[in-house]
């Protein structure tokens, strides 16, 4: 990034303070009540900075942030913004990152992330915490590792998403999304993946109350299932559970192989029996209900 301009410890106020800058250096300043600062502004530096009010980096590209502070009400900061990174930053204000393109966030904090990252396209994240509902909603082209997020909805709608050793407390995770996968994570909430298609879980621990159903095309390879049941629900699945399964009710089809079925329910009037394999590597506690 060619800088050819520098602001140091600057305070300032009223809308549009610097908008359109350009090529610009900023350090150790505080943007205060006024909206927009730097809305439409290019090719900037930010650092050790704070944004106090609304809206400060929309329709914005090729900007650079470390060691910054989005403050309550810094709310919506960063919408139609293309190639933006941000550092080592704490973003307390809520719905931030709104069809933005080519994001990259690495140690990160969203303490309120409540409608966060919608319809964002391109997006890494690494070392991220957000808390609140509908993250990354109806987001594409995702790279997610050491996200630990607390918050329901997340996901929804969101496609081509991999993410890596992430701890996941959320119910409704992944409804809607299309080509999720998901390595050695921990993931726990109800309803998880429903009307998903293509979701894959590859070593990943998941706690689900009527977990993964409606789903087209799921895939779970050395998973374990820990009180999760009403499991697979009208669901094409392709499973290697590793222990136990508490229960699983009318999967649609496929192979589901676990070392022990605690509970399994087939009702021939609502799924065909034949279009799914049960392999259990113990014998089932309980015998298979097939209900007319």
């Amino acid at each position: 990034m060619k800088i050819k301009n520098e602001i140091c410890q600057e305070f300032l106020t009223g809308e549009r303070a610097l908008f359109g800058s350009a090529y610009l250096r900023i350090k150790d300043t505080i943007f205060d009540d006024g909206e927009s600062p730097l809305k439409e502004s290019h090719d900037i530096e930010l650092s050790g900075s704070m944004f106090k009010w609304k809206y400060p980096l929309w329709y914005c590209r090729n900007i650079a942030v470390k060691d910054c502070t989005w403050f309550e009400m810094g709310r919506a900061g960063v919408w139609y913004t293309k190639r933006i990174r941000v550092e080592d930053s704490a973003i307390e204000a809520p719905k931030n990152f709104r069809r933005c393109e080519e994001v990259f966030l690495k140690n990160v904090s969203f303490p309120n992330a409540a409608e966060t990252l919608w319809n964002c396209d391109q997006v890494t994240l690494e070392q991220v915490t957000a808390k609140g509902d509908y993250f990354a909603m109806n987001s594409s082209n995702m790279k997610v590792s050491g996200l630990t997020l607390y918050g329901n909805y997340s996901f929804d709608g969101a496609r081509n998403v991999e993410i890596h050793d992430s701890r996941l407390l959320s119910k409704d995770a992944f409804w809607n999304s299309e080509n999720v996968t998901v390595y050695d994570s921990f993931i726990s909430g109800e309803y998880l993946g429903w009307n998903a298609k293509n979701l894959t879980l590859v070593n990943c621990t998941i706690e689900s109350l009527q977990g993964m159903c409606y789903i087209d095309n799921l895939i779970l390879k050395n998973c374990k299932l820990l009180n999760t049941t009403l499991a697979f629900e009208y669901s094409t699945v392709e499973a290697d559970i590793s222990g136990a399964v508490d229960s699983i009710l009318n999967p649609s089809g496929g192979t589901i192989t676990a070392d022990l079925i605690k509970e399994l329910t087939i009702e021939k009037d609502k799924v065909d029996p034949s279009k799914t394999r049960i392999v259990c590597r113990q014998e089932i506690q309980q015998p298979i209900r097939m209900c007319v």
